[in-house]
C-alpha cells in the first residue's frame, strides 16, 4: 500500500545488548557516568595477538532469550539480536492480539554475520580436512539474514523481512530503510537495528592485520578508544546489538503507546572513493547529513546534538569533522554538541548505529549529552565541541546519528524530541 503522503514514524521500543550493559537503563547510566565497557579479551586466548582488548558483552546468558536446544544452533550475533529485539518489543508493550502482523516487519542487519561459525567450521576443514565434520546447521547459522528470520518466527511478524549489510553503516541503513517502509505505507510497524559478534580470532586478527585496531593500549583497555583525540591510533572492536521498534505515528497514538521520540529524516550516500578509507574531505558523509536534514525539513540551526560515528581512527575522525562543518556550516558546526559514545562502547561495527540510535532517543528524552571520554589532547584537525570527558545537560529538540562503513557507505538518521500534539 503506497502512501502519497509521507507518514510520521514514532520510536516506541528500545533494546540493547552491549559492552556497557544489557538493558537500556544500565547502558544509558554507564554512558552518562563516562564508564568504559572495554577490557582485556576473554573470549579466546589473545596473548599472541597484537591487539588484546575489545568491547565484549558481559554477564549474558543466551538461554534467557533462546531455548537451550537452539543456542548451539546460533551464532552469538543472533543471540544478541534476538535479545535486543525482545527487549524493544517488550518496551513497546504490544497487545499482539490487536496488531495486524501482516503489516509488522523486521529489518535487522549485521556487518559480518556468523563469524564464529565460519571460523570453527572453516577451521575444521583446514585442520582435519574432514568435510564430514561440517554441521548441517552451518549455512543457517552463518548467513546474516537468519537473525531477522528468527525474530519473525518467534513473534509471528509477517511483514517485510530482510537484512542489510553495509559494514559499519548497517544498523543506520536498516533503521533508515525500515523508516522509509513505514513512511510510504508498506508497513505499520518495524523492528530495526543491527547485531554483531566478531570478538574471535578471525575478527580481531583480520581487523588487526588491516591496522584498523589500536594496539597501543593493551595494558589500559579503558583508554584505548579515544575519538577525536590527537593520540588516537585505531578503533576497539565491540559486539552486541541495538534495536528499535518503529511505528506509524497514528497507530502508536491510537493504542496509547509510550513514544520515545520521532524519527524524521534519513540520508544515505556512497563516497565511491576507497574500500576502507573515508573521503579525505568527508564529502559523502556531508551529503548524507544534508539529505537527512532535508528529509526532516530542518535547518542546520535546528540541530542540537550529533552522535558522531567517531571511531578513533585518524582518517575517520578528521574526515567526519570536515563533513559536519560542510553540512552544517562552520557557524553552526562550532555550536552543536557532539559526542562519540564509541569512546565507551568501542566500535560495534554493524551494531554501532543500533547502540547510538538508542543513545539519541535517551538524549532527546533526558536532556543530557553523554561524553566523549579519553579526550585528553586536542587535535587541531578535530576542533569541534565533542563534549569532552563529562556529560552535560542540554535541551535537545533535534539530533543526528552519523554512520560510515567500509565500501564508502554513509548514512545519517535525524531524530526529533517527542512533543504531545
Amino acid at each position: 500500500m503506497m502512501s502519497l503522503v509521507k507518514r510520521r514514524v514514532a520510536v516506541t521500543g528500545l533494546g540493547v545488548v552491549s559492552p556497557n550493559g544489557n538493558t537500556v537503563e544500565d547502558f544509558w547510566g554507564n554512558l552518562i557516568a563516562g564508564h568504559s565497557g572495554l577490557g582485556p579479551i576473554t573470549h579466546f586466548d589473545a596473548s599472541d595477538f597484537s591487539v588484546r582488548i575489545a568491547g565484549e558483552v558481559k554477564e549474558f546468558n543466551p538461554e534467557d532469550w533462546v531455548e537451550r536446544k537452539e543456542v548451539r544452533r546460533m551464532d552469538p550475533f543472533t543471540w544478541y539480536g534476538i535479545a535486543a529485539a525482545d527487549m524493544a518489543l517488550a518496551d513497546a508493550e504490544f497487545d499482539f492480539d490487536g496488531i495486524d502482523l501482516d503489516r509488522f516487519g523486521a529489518l535487522v542487519g549485521s556487518g559480518t554475520g556468523g563469524l564464529h561459525i565460519l571460523q570453527y567450521q572453516a577451521g575444521e576443514l583446514a585442520v582435519n580436512r574432514n568435510p564430514r565434520k561440517f554441521s548441517p546447521f552451518m549455512i543457517p547459522q552463518m548467513i546474516t539474514d537468519i537473525l531477522v528470520g528468527h525474530i519473525a518466527i518467534k513473534h509471528g511478524l509477517r511483514g517485510p523481512n530482510f537484512s542489510i549489510s553495509s559494514a559499519c553503516a548497517t544498523a543506520a541503513n536498516s533503521i533508515g530503510e525500515a523508516f522509509r517502509m513505514i513512511q510510504c505505507g508498506d508497513a505499520d510497524l518495524m523492528v530495526a537495528g543491527g547485531a554483531e559478534g566478531t570478538i574471535n580470532e578471525l575478527g580481531i586478527g583480520g581487523f588487526a592485520k588491516m591496522r584498523a585496531l589500536t594496539s597501543d593500549f593493551n595494558d589500559e583497555p579503558e583508554r584505548g578508544s579515544r575519538p577525536f583525540d590527537a593520540a588516537r591510533s585505531g578503533f576497539v572492536s565491540a559486539e552486541g546489538a541495538g534495536v528499535l521498534v518503529l511505528e506509524e505515528w497514528d497507530h502508536a497514538v491510537q493504542r496509547g503507546a509510550h513514544i520515545h521520540c520521532e524519527l524524521v529524516g534519513y540520508g544515505r550516500t556512497c563516497d565511491a572513493y576507497h574500500i576502507t578509507a573515508p573521503h579525505e574531505e568527508g564529502r559523502g558523509a556531508a551529503r548524507a547529513i544534508s539529505l537527512a536534514m532535508e528529509d526532516a525539513n530542518v535547518q542546520p540551526s535546528d540541530i542540537d546534538y550529533i552522535n558522531a560515528h567517531g571511531t578513533s581512527t585518524p582518517l575517520n575522525d578528521k574526515g567526519e569533522t570536515l563533513a559536519i562543518k560542510s553540512a552544517l556550516g562552520e557557524e553552526f558546526a562550532y555550536n552543536v554538541a557532539i559526542s562519540s559514545t564509541k569512546s565507551m562502547t568501542g566500535h560495534g561495527l554493524g551494531a554501532a548505529a543500533g547502540f547510538e540510535s538508542v543513545v539519541c532517543a535517551k538524549v532527546l528524552q533526558e536532556g543530557v549529552i553523554p561524553p566523549t571520554i579519553n579526550y585528553d589532547t586536542p587535535d587541531p584537525d578535530c576542533d569541534l565541541d565533542y563534549t569532552p570527558n563529562q556529560a552535560k545537560e542540554k535541551n535537545v529538540d533535534y539530533c543526528l546519528n552519523t554512520s560510515l562503513g567500509f565500501g564508502g557507505h554513509n548514512a545519517c538518521l535525524c531524530f526529533r524530541r517527542y512533543q504531545a500534539e
